[in-house]
């Protein structure tokens, strides 16, 4: 991660819906730079940059996947940004499937499928168990409205 993202992670920090955005944002930003790197496969060190992005992209899902988690243990509200989220998953994995094989990135590719897979398995369930849980308490669904418009207030 650069050093500008990971501010941006600090950033967002109490925010669980601005946390997700940025990291959907930093996978955006890998998606992108791996459909240009497609685009000039003929480039000398194709595979290595391909590996390197593939790597990128499983060590932030995989992250994503422990804030998820974080969220959900703590009841904290992302259900705003789940369904975006799964679509999301699509996209990359696609751009993920794209390249030919090559032993340089054949691995760290798998790697970043399977954390994309967890990340949308992590987000249906989520988006199911939050609808649920917001529904059967929604005094808790108050504080986490309180929470995002002032995350400095004292919680009750």
């Amino acid at each position: 991660m650069t050093a500008a993202e990971i501010d941006t992670l600090r950033d967002a920090a109490a925010q669980p819906l601005d946390r997700v955005a940025a990291y959907e944002k930093m996978l955006n930003t890998r998606d992108k730079r791996m459909t240009e790197l497609l685009a000039k496969r003929r480039s000398v060190e194709f595979a290595g940059e391909m590996h390197d992005l593939m790597d990128q992209f499983a060590a932030i899902t995989d992250e994503l996947n422990d804030n998820l988690d974080e969220y959900s243990a703590h009841h904290r509200d992302v259900r705003k940004v789940l369904p975006k989220l799964v679509q999301a998953v699509e996209r990359w994995s696609t751009t993920l499937r794209t390249p030919p094989d090559n032993d340089r990135y054949n691995v760290v590719r798998r790697l970043a499928l399977e954390a994309l897979k967890e990340t949308r398995t992590l987000a249906e369930t989520l988006q199911a168990e939050q609808d649920a849980y917001f529904l059967a308490h929604p005094d808790a669904a108050k504080a986490e409205k309180q929470r995002r418009e002032d995350p400095h207030a004292p919680m009750p």
